[in-house]
């Protein structure tokens, strides 16, 4: 009856409960102990009598604490030590709170680490305490003064043996795991709902975050993460949460190392595309622990629609969306790699394509992350565009005319009905110009349908593309209510310009009258 179903499922705790004791003075527990020994499912026994209230409210309390903190999840009676699942879930919080990367905590670590789990932190002497207790049954347990991995698994296996297995539940359970030793949805996915029209970015709160989680692995302090220091990162997840074609889609110094800026710049992608996957990620980090928040939605910010943007004409949105489509062979792939500083000599080839590539531009002084995704030519036509994009970039092949033709077809099949700003892009300018088709010339077609005159674009040879045509789509995503408007740059910015000069105009008149006014009195 005790374990007949444990082979099925997860063991019951059980109390093993002597009622009438009243009617046994002399009790019966020596009996009782060779079957706790067999059965470790069993939690305690307890002898109790309902005639005279004798260990009444023990047997309930009892009772309470196996459901609660039972620790059949947690040791191994038989082996006397902690489960594989216990201890690679201490061994992640350990790494979690090893805040200098040092393999051991310090008396400043632990003390955050108590006051996160308990409330309040751990006073001088019994620090010392503790480290002493750790030091004379552990070798390493303490090191330099501090607590090693060894100690603070030790800790917690004294702990459950000593009854206190409540003192190791409080510490998972703040740092998200269940009952079952894996970190819970609850904890992972918190609610966070995104609208349609909507996006999600991280807030400022979120940024600092992860700017001290990239400090603390940056062990070499030179500014970027070896590969070695990402291994180190991606320790306390269950697997890496970035593929292989992340080099492809960030900014990387030599040897693919991970610098700063395109470190915040993959966690805005991530962000943008799945913000359920970036709430995991976080939590995985530690972060409503770390942060003292109660989530890790604290770190992110939904934006309003975007059809509210395009009403007022303006976006307060810093993450914007570009498609770049065109036909096979007119150098999309390209583009999106000279989106991040590379030129063609410098693009190696690669089995793990990207079809997303992140920056940061400047718009009216202000910084953008800009995300360009690469639009399959294959059915482009047959599928109408979701409006999900800010900007469209419809890219062409100078040299090779017929591959206008497929984009002046995609324009009007994907964008001409809706709102969203759209720039047709020349590239392999450096090769000389095709003979034109019948038909209007790609300015021509820009002319009839009021866009923006194409944009001669070429990353050919070794010196860093320019980066004009990028600063141009977020300026136009930035402001989408310019989507019919002549928008060529210069006569873009002489707008800009001529509304600074008006607004200074008239605060010049009104000071004037003002002073005029003054005079008169």
């Amino acid at each position: 009856m005790v374990n007949g179903r444990t082979e099925r499922g997860p063991r019951i705790p059980i109390i093993l409960v002597g009622n009438k004791s009243d009617l046994w003075p002399g009790g019966s527990m020596e009996a009782v102990l060779p079957i706790m020994s067999q059965f470790p499912e069993i939690e305690t026994c307890v002898e109790c009598s309902a005639k005279n209230l004798r260990n009444i409210s023990e047997l309930f309390y009892y009772a309470q604490k196996a459901v609660l903190h039972p620790t059949a999840p947690l040791y191994d009676p038989e082996a006397k030590e902690l489960r594989p699942a216990c201890a690679q879930a201490l061994t992640r919080i350990f790494r979690l709170s090893d805040q200098d990367l040092d393999q051991a905590l310090s008396d400043e670590e632990l003390n955050a680490f108590q006051k996160s789990c308990f409330g309040h932190p751990l006073a001088p002497q019994a620090l010392e305490d503790v480290k002493m207790v750790v030091s004379k049954n552990v070798a390493g347990g303490v090191r330099d003064d501090r607590l090693t991995l060894d100690g603070f698994l030790f800790l917690n296996t004294i702990f459950i043996q000593r009854g206190r297995h409540e003192t190791t539940w409080a510490i998972l359970r703040r740092f998200g795991y269940g009952d079952s030793l894996e970190l819970t949805d609850d904890y992972l996915y918190p609610s966070l709902p995104v609208p349609p029209g909507c996006t999600a970015e991280l807030n400022h709160f979120g940024y600092q975050f992860l700017q001290r989680v990239f400090e603390k692995h940056d062990q070499d302090h030179d500014g970027a993460l070896s590969p070695l220091e990402l291994q180190s990162l991606f320790s306390v997840f269950p697997a890496a949460p970035w593929g292989p074609e992340l080099p492809r889609t960030v900014c990387t110094v030599a040897g693919d190392w991970l610098p700063l800026h395109s470190f915040l710049c993959q966690w805005t992608l991530v962000t943008y595309l799945d913000v359920r996957r970036c709430l995991g990620h976080l939590g995985y980090l530690g972060y409503p622990v770390l942060s003292e928040h109660d989530s890790q939605a604290h770190a992110i910010t939904v934006t309003r629609e975007r059809r509210l943007d395009q009403e007022k004409g303006q976006t307060q949105r810093r993450v914007l969306l570009g498609e770049v489509a065109g036909a096979h062979g007119v150098g999309k792939s390209a583009f999106l790699q000279a989106f991040l500083g590379r030129s063609l000599g410098l693009q190696e080839p690669t089995t793990e394509p990207s079809v997303y590539a992140i920056n940061t531009v400047h718009v009216s002084g202000q910084e953008k992350y800009l995300i360009l995704r690469e639009v399959d030519a294959d059915g482009l036509l047959d599928v109408a565009s979701d409006a999900a994009c800010d900007v469209a970039c419809l890219l062409f092949d100078s040299s090779n005319p017929a591959s206008f033709a497929f984009c002046a077809r995609v324009y009007k099949q994907r964008y001409l009905d809706g709102q969203t700003p759209c720039l047709f892009v020349s590239s392999k300018a450096d090769l000389p110009p095709g003979t034109l088709p019948p038909g209007p010339s790609p300015a021509e077609f820009c002319r009839r349908h009021r866009l923006p005159a194409p944009a001669p674009f070429s990353c050919a040879g070794s010196a860093a593309p320019s980066t004009a045509i990028f600063s141009q789509l977020a300026t136009m995503a930035t402001f989408p209510h310019l989507v019919h408007a002549e928008l060529h740059t210069t006569s873009f910015w002489l707008r800009v310009t001529l509304g600074v000069a008006g607004a200074a105009l008239a605060a010049v008149l009104s000071f004037s009258l003002y002073k005029a006014l003054v005079r008169s009195r």
